[in-house]
């Protein structure tokens, strides 16, 4: 089994409940979740639209990377996503950051997550589960990362739970 940690983050309706639904779905393939808080975040990219509501789990799963992202994509649907524009509004968005050590880039998919490093609304959440994790890349903790981020790339605004 290997050991996943995904990115949740929801800001249109209820999105405490979107993750909440994204998260026993999920538990169906990935076991053994462990949740971080909820973090309140501003958006990042397109900035004209509501605070995020982001968190990140970790778990075991038996599926292979490409197996993982459709089940992804199968839960962002379920949950209620709707196709607007890049960085736009979000029921619900799923992202891989991480999948054991791996280190792979394809159209389709980038592992660990390609901007992970500079996200402090994934970075927190991930030091909450675990701050010593390794990145496979830069070889540098989440917690090394985590500093790195200047305070005016910083979009948390507060832990909500």
């Amino acid at each position: 089994m290997a050991v996943v940690y995904l990115a949740l983050g929801s800001n249109v309706g209820d999105s405490a409940e979107h993750i909440k639904q994204a998260i026993k779905i999920l538990s169906k393939s990935v076991k053994h979740i462990k949740q971080a808080p909820l973090y309140a975040s501003k958006a990042v990219g397109y900035t004209d639209q509501a605070d995020f509501i982001n968190t990140v789990i970790g778990g075991k799963t038996e599926l292979e990377p490409f197996e993982l992202l459709a089940l992804i994509k199968e839960v962002e649907q379920e949950v209620g996503r709707t196709a607007t524009f890049r960085w736009g509004p979000r029921e619900i968005d799923i992202d891989i950051i991480l999948y054991g050590d791996m280190h792979m880039e394809t159209e389709e998919l980038t592992i660990p997550h390609a901007s992970f490093r500079e996200r402090d609304f994934v970075l927190k959440p991930l030091c909450d589960l675990n701050s010593e994790l390794v990145d496979p890349i830069s070889q540098l903790s989440v917690a090394a990362l985590l500093a790195h981020i200047e305070a005016d790339q910083e979009s948390v605004i507060q832990r909500i739970d």
